[in-house]
């Protein structure tokens, strides 16, 4: 599978993804990030449940306390 993940095309070795597989294949560990995938940002409560498809342009961001 083929997606479009921050700017970059990036392949995977599955058929089929949730956004919360992707996350983890990325290697994320960051407490608070949010996902958009197109221009819809998905709530948490669907990660595990979203089905990525072959294209689809995610986006993954990271928040970062600081003063």
């Amino acid at each position: 599978m083929k997606l479009i993940v921050n700017g970059e095309e990036k392949e995977f070795n599955k058929e089929s993804l949730t956004i919360k597989e992707l996350v983890e294949e990325l290697g994320i560990k960051a407490p608070n990030f949010a996902v958009a995938v197109g221009m819809d940002v998905i709530p948490k409560s669907e990660y595990e449940t979203f089905q990525l498809k072959e294209g689809d342009k995610v986006e993954v961001v990271t928040f970062v306390g600081g003063g």
